[in-house]
């Protein structure tokens, strides 16, 4: 079996983001690791009408062709993990744009968030989480949450995320349990793909 491949989503676009910080530093943690091959994704290359499909791409064929080549990037992977900014208690709306924009593509893949914030993006994550659940994702149980004190110095310059241990001990963790989720569900996915074609033979 191939190593599992993994997305990381960049989930903010504002001009002036302070998502580009984590997901530079964790992309080069997880560029460290053998046992996945981790992609940067980034949401300004998905520009996506707020959702005004007539339903879901579940049971109804996205017509906008953004969304259509967002769904057909979704599907090359087998795990995710999502920067996740929190604004008033609660996600970005463009990311939780781009994860209704797909659905079956989510399907049976890990997922993992990389929050920050005032409270380290805990509360945006946590509904991250429930809306992966609602997406069919497994949703693993570490993450990595910024807190404020240090998106501060990060932002004035003072120092850099990877000088935080805390903080590249976290990601370690999360990357070995999106790795072991991500190989297992791929494992899974095959042997039910495998056992659907031999009843269709």
């Amino acid at each position: 079996m191939s190593k599992p491949k993994i997305a990381l989503v960049i989930g903010s676009t504002r001009a002036n983001r302070f998502a580009d910080k984590p997901a530079e530093w964790f992309a080069k943690i997880a560029s460290q690791r053998s046992d996945i091959d981790l992609e940067v994704i980034d949401l300004r290359d998905f520009p996506m009408p707020f959702f005004d499909e007539a339903g879901s791409s579940a049971y109804v064929p996205s017509k906008s062709e953004v969304a259509q080549r967002w769904q057909k990037k979704v599907a090359e992977f087998d795990g995710y993990i999502f920067t996740a900014a929190e604004y008033n208690r609660g996600p970005t709306a463009v990311l939780k744009n781009a994860l209704d924009y797909a659905y079956t593509e989510w399907k049976h893949k890990a997922a993992g968030f990389v929050g920050y914030g005032g409270v380290g993006g805990a509360r945006a994550v946590e509904q991250l989480r429930l809306h992966a659940v609602e997406l069919q994702m497994a949703p693993v149980r570490n993450g990595v949450h910024i807190v404020w004190a240090d998106m501060a110095q990060v932002m004035d310059g003072s120092k850099k995320l990877e000088e935080f241990e805390h903080l590249n001990q976290a990601a370690n963790t999360l990357l070995d349990d999106i790795a072991w989720w991500a190989k297992a569900l791929k494992s899974a996915r095959e042997a039910s793909a495998a056992e659907q074609s031999s009843k269709a033979a």
